[in-house]
């Protein structure tokens, strides 16, 4: 029997499995959020001790999945390594010691990677789609080099919401349900009076946890959806400014992004970002409700309900947080005297010009001043590289690039503020 059949084999056994020990939610399956308290999932038996494949040998399993991972490395195809990992404990383990986070293997498989830094060795190319009736923008991965395409794996959404004082952006993995009381809330982005200042907001806390939201601002939450190790609120992960350039006198836009949640250090050698989420010891299958692929926003079916309350990341108590935090700045742009505009090179990812486009560098000391004629321009090194890139293509269609140490959920958040109306800025 082939590796492609016995995958085939557990997903079609997938409905006769007893959801005393966790709750499948099968395509044709209503697409309701499950209602179970994570008590009742934390105390029911999590390996399936009458299923035939809970006890395949070891060698066998790790030879199937370390092939199937190397196989389906594209969405939709994918779906199958998400299907192994929601089978029993064992193959869990087995599928978190094969599967590599996106940092090294530059792929987003599970709903946890959204939180996850991305690939070291280049950038994870997403597009977002902007819906101006419903004031709703849609995150997608890119499954093809096109940049005009209207298909790709649905990661994440947010809706913008205007208040008196602010602008606030709530950011869920549905897209039928963006709200703060909803299990797939992930966080937010809010925005001063003039659109120069915004906050991200995390509903995890950072590894040093020394930026919290102000009292009475935390989230509300309905008991069933936190989980009692880990607390759930709003934690302030990062910071992006504008600078202040009425009528646009100053030239193109100036921004800075202050990363509270990520040290300097990890762009040094041997660098890395610490207390990165990693999958709670509980079933996929209802982080992952529905894993199909869609062409359109309207029928896309999304990295569901995963709540992040149950996402338990490692951090170590002894340390202060004393480490500066990551600043990233946007690349000076050039003035291209034929074209009569300023101009950046985003290497065919960006094919109209606009004011929200943007590249984000890592802020060093020597980047305060361009290098002199007589000083030939350093090497290239991390601090140098374009950390994110975003840009449009098309109307209400933006391409959004990300590579470490900045995450799908930090990038998204970071490319929201520059859709919003800047009353100082422009």
């Amino acid at each position: 029997m082939s590796f492609r059949s016995i995958v085939r084999d557990v997903r079609d056994g997938f409905g006769s499995l007893s959801r005393r020990s966790f709750e499948v939610r099968l395509p044709g399956h209503s697409r309701g959020k499950s209602h179970g308290s994570v008590h009742e999932l934390h105390e029911q038996p999590l390996i399936i001790q009458n299923s035939r494949w809970a006890s395949l040998p070891p060698e066998l399993l790790r030879d199937v999945i370390k092939r199937l991972e190397a196989s389906e490395s594209t969405w939709p195809a994918r779906k199958n390594v998400v299907a192994c990992s929601g089978v029993c404990r064992s193959w869990r383990e087995i599928c978190k010691e094969i599967v590599k986070c996106p940092e090294f293997s530059g792929k987003i498989t599970f709903p946890v990677s959204l939180k996850q830094p991305g690939s070291r060795d280049g950038t994870i190319q997403c597009f977002i789609k902007r819906d101006k009736s419903n004031l709703t923008y849609h995150l997608f991965l890119c499954l093809s080099p096109a940049l005009l395409v209207e298909n790709g794996k649905f990661l994440l959404c947010a809706k913008r919401t205007r208040r008196t004082t602010c602008t606030e952006y709530v950011i869920s993995m549905d897209a039928d349900n963006i709200s703060r009381s909803s299990s797939t809330y992930i966080g937010k982005l809010r925005s001063n009076f003039l659109g120069t200042k915004f906050i991200i907001y995390d509903t995890q806390p950072p590894y040093n946890i020394t930026q919290l939201s102000p009292p009475g601002r935390s989230r509300r939450f309905y008991s069933k959806k936190v989980s009692p190790k880990v607390p759930t609120g709003s934690f302030n992960i990062a910071q992006v400014t504008y600078e202040l350039n009425v009528l646009g006198t100053r030239g193109p836009r100036r921004m800075h992004c202050v990363m509270h949640s990520i040290p300097s250090s990890s762009l040094e050698p041997g660098g890395a970002v610490p207390g990165q989420p990693e999958l709670a010891p509980r079933s996929l299958e209802d982080s992952f409700r529905s894993i199909s692929f869609s062409k359109s926003i309207d029928h896309s079916n999304e990295f569901s309900s995963a709540r992040f309350s149950d996402i338990i990341g490692p951090r170590d108590d002894d340390e202060e947080g004393k480490e500066r935090p990551l600043v990233l700045r946007n690349k000076a742009p050039r003035w291209h005297e034929q074209l009569q505009c300023w101009c950046l090179n985003f290497r065919g990812r960006v094919t109209v010009a606009s004011v929200k486009n943007f590249q984000l560098i890592a802020a060093t000391q020597a980047a305060a001043g361009a290098p002199t004629p007589s000083q030939p321009p350093p090497a290239q090194s991390d601090h140098d590289k374009i950390i994110l890139q975003f840009g449009k293509v098309g109307k209400d269609m933006f391409t959004m690039d990300y590579r470490y140490p900045l995450s799908a959920f930090q990038a998204f958040a970071i490319c929201l503020s520059s859709f919003d109306t800047k009353l100082a800025c422009e």
